[in-house]
Order: C-alpha cells, then sequence, then structure tokens
C-alpha cells in the first residue's frame, strides 16, 4: 500500500510553505509516527509524520517553496516487513559471530585506540564521546568517514598544520590566517516574516521606552529560601519569570490602558491577562502565550512557562500559542544584556524587557548598600497609553518585585484591609 504524506496547513492564510529539511533519505525505512522532515511557514514550523512503517519515497528536496497539500514523499508499507526481517537477521547474526574479548590488565589507552574498530592508529588521537561512538557503531561509519564528510580541506588548514610542524611549540595557540570567504545563507520564511513585523512596528507605531530598576533582593531571597521545598511540591524550578509574569499580571489590571490595542478608530481593552513569553530558538523568536495569567499561581506559571518554552524550542507549538496575546515579556538578561529597548509585539501596546542581575552599589536609608540590581524596560505605543500610565505600571511591577508579597493584596496592603480602609 503506498501512502502519501502531504504538507500540512500552518494556518488559515498561509499558502505556501518551505520544506525546511528531511530527517531522512530516500530509500530509507521509517517507523510509525516518526519525524519524516519539518515544514516552516512565516507562522510556524510543523513536523513532517510517517502515518504508517515503510519505505520512503521523497518527492520534493528539503530547501524547495511548496503550496500547501502538495505531496512531497509516499511510504510503501509494504515494503516493512522484508526491511524489518532483514535487519532483524543481519543483527542476529552479527551477535552470534562476534567474539567475546578478554579483559586485560594493565592495557593502555593507546592499546584500546588501537583495538577500536572506529580509530585507525593514524587518527588514535582523536577523541571520541560516548554519544558520537555509539551512533558511529550503528551507522557503520569509521573515523575517516566522519573527517571525509565534513567538510573540504583549504588552503589554511594546510598552512596551519605546516606552522604546527615547523613549530611543535605553538600547538596551544594557533595562529589566525587569513580569509575572505563568504557565506549566503537564504532567509527563512519565518525569519522573513519576522522582518517584516519588526520593521512595520517602527513604521506604524509611536513607540516610546521608558526605563527604571528593581531590587532583586526579596525575590533572590525568597528562591534560596523555598527552592528546595518548592521543587519537591510542584516539581518545578522556582524562577524569575514566574515573579515578573505575576508582578505584570497585578500591575495591569490596575493600568488597563497598558493591556490594550488598538483595532482601527477603537481601543479594544480585554479583562483578561493573555502574557507572551518571548523565546529565543534557532528558528528566530518566538512568543507563546500563557492565557488568563490572572488566575494562575507562581508554581502554574512556573510549568506552563517551562511547557510552552521547550516545545517552542523544538519547533513543536501550535499557531494558536503563539497568537491572541495582550502584553509580553522578554529576558534579554539570559544572555547578558544590561539594558535595551524592545521592540513591540503588534498588535499590542507595551513589552517589558528584563536584564542581567548585577550587583551595583545603592543608597539605602542614607547608606551605600550592595544590592543585586535589574534595570527594566517598558517600550509602549504612545498613541494608546500615555507617560502616566507607563511610568506608573513600570513603577508598580517595581515595587512589586521589590515587595513579591504586595501581590497578595494588589492595590491595598495588609493593614489597609485588616482596618478596612
Amino acid at each position: 500500500m503506498i501512502i502519501e504524506i502531504k504538507i500540512p496547513s500552518p494556518g488559515e492564510s498561509i499558502t505556501e510553505v518551505e520544506l525546511a529539511s528531511w530527517f531522512v533519505k530516500n530509500g530509507d525505512t521509517v517507523n510509525r509516527d516518526q519525524e519524516l522532515g519539518e515544514v516552516e511557514s512565516e507562522k510556524a514550523t510543523l513536523p513532517l509524520i510517517a502515518e504508517q512503517a515503510g519505505m520512503v519515497e521523497i518527492l520534493v528536496e528539503a530547501g524547495s517553496t511548496i503550496e500547501v497539500g502538495t505531496v512531497v514523499c509516499k511510504i510503501d508499507t509494504s515494503v516493512k516487513a522484508k526491511e524489518s526481517d532483514k535487519t532483524s537477521s543481519t543483527s542476529t547474526e552479527s551477535i552470534s559471530k562476534k567474539p567475546e574479548k578478554p579483559k586485560e590488565q594493565g592495557s593502555t589507552a593507546k592499546d584500546k585506540a588501537s583495538e577500536d574498530p572506529l580509530v585507525s592508529t593514524d587518527n588514535k588521537h582523536v577523541k571520541l564521546t560516548p554519544l558520537a561512538k555509539k551512533m558511529m557503531q550503528e551507522e557503520g561509519f569509521s573515523l575517516e568517514d566522519i573527517l571525509n564528510g565534513l567538510r573540504k580541506i583549504s588552503s589554511s588548514d594546510v598552512q596551519a598544520v605546516k606552522d604546527l610542524a615547523t613549530d611543535p611549540g605553538s600547538s596551544n595557540f594557533t595562529r589566525q590566517t587569513a580569509s575572505r570567504n563568504v557565506e549566503r545563507t537564504p532567509m527563512s520564511q519565518l525569519r522573513k516574516k519576522i522582518s517584516e513585523r519588526l520593521v512595520a512596528v517602527k513604521n506604524d507605531t509611536a513607540m516610546l521606552t521608558t526605563f527604571n530598576e528593581a531590587d532583586m533582593s526579596e525575590v533572590t531571597a525568597l528562591r534560596k529560601k523555598y527552592q528546595d521545598k518548592f521543587l519537591e511540591k510542584h516539581g518545578v524550578k522556582l524562577g524569575f519569570m514566574s515573579f515578573f509574569t505575576k508582578a505584570v499580571t497585578v500591575a495591569l489590571q490596575q493600568f488597563p490602558n497598558v493591556n490594550s490595542y488598538l483595532d482601527e478608530d477603537f481601543i479594544v481593552s480585554p479583562d483578561y491577562c493573555d502574557i507572551g513569553i518571548a523565546v529565543q530558538t534557532e528558528k528566530g523568536l518566538m512568543v507563546p502565550v500563557l492565557r488568563n495569567t490572572e488566575t494562575l499561581s507562581l508554581a502554574e506559571i512556573e510549568k506552563q512557562i517551562l511547557d510552552i518554552a521547550g516545545r517552542a524550542r523544538k519547533n513543536r507549538i501550535g499557531m494558536d500559542e503563539l497568537t491572541g496575546g495582550t502584553f509580553t515579556i522578554t529576558n534579554g538578561g539570559v544572555f547578558g544584556s544590561m539594558l535595551s529597548t524592545p521592540i513591540l509585539n503588534p498588535p499590542q501596546s507595551a513589552i517589558l524587557g528584563m536584564h542581567n542581575i548585577l550587583e551595583r552599589p545603592i543608597a539605602v536609608n542614607g547608606k551605600v548598600e550592595i544590592r543585586p540590581m535589574m534595570y527594566l524596560a517598558l517600550s509602549y505605543d504612545h498613541r494608546v497609553i500615555d507617560g502616566r500610565d507607563s511610568v506608573g505600571f513600570l513603577k508598580t511591577v517595581k515595587e512589586y518585585i521589590e515587595n513579591p508579597h504586595a501581590m497578595l493584596f494588589a492595590e491595598n496592603s495588609a493593614d489597609t484591609l485588616l482596618l478596612g480602609l
């Protein structure tokens, strides 16, 4: 039986996609539900899944731009049994013929390298990781196959070996040789779409950024004190992002304009908070969304962030999880950024930028103390959000981070609630 594998639809408005890569080769046998390749569109990356086991016949080369619904490969399910029997018999035969090697006492690393069928005596100085060695054994590759398949030897490589030969003492430091090579890589559909959106934001919005800084002492102390108990009870680590997501959510309820967006001549203000969390992936920046964060606890926020961020990095996240956010948080601090002006995620009107935490001297009650400080940046669309709301919102987020317990009472405090004020 022949099964056709067609290009899935990433969304209603998308008619063309790019066949990004194949994970299998023409003629390979695959299992049911095995990933055959990846399809990349301007919105998301989707896997091609084998509906049944069998032999693959690839019809479209990787890198091609094709229409949704196009047949890109076929699976011959009748080949499955033959290939499975062949593989099974080959494996059994190889196991039965494999002699058992007695362990020798006092054998040196050099002897082991010379006995290794993957490594010849000429390349015994090349180290292999256990995973790489296992993969080479499974695929039947020798070290020479790997070295020969990596790339072409250039004149700079020959010169580097020549320098080492003439000056053995330079093995710890190789002088950089001059190169004028240029690599041209075509932009993916996703990268093109990201570029268009970034330029559109700069051209179509009145974007402005306001800054503040937050003392991270209280949040850091809470994490240090309760991290083990939190992990034991909830099965996930307590991070900074959950505190900021919660602080932003509570602050948005006090400053609804920051949670709003423009729709032609109308300002739309949702009564819920859907917070997008920017995640850097190999394909580009993705912003999966946490829904109704006003109903989530810190533990629930951490679990959802771990889930959506992991699936985003593996390109296994759906379109519905990437759309409809009302506010976005991006953390450039994980890459070491001290300060930045984040760009809006349309149609949203505001985005919070987190940065790295550095110990800096600050004035506390008339004395200089060293505190862990973080710069915060709020970029916003001035057409929707006034300066008073933007500054007030960011100041409120700062206060909640510096006093996390205040998030439980929002605009009130424990004293005012107790006194009924």
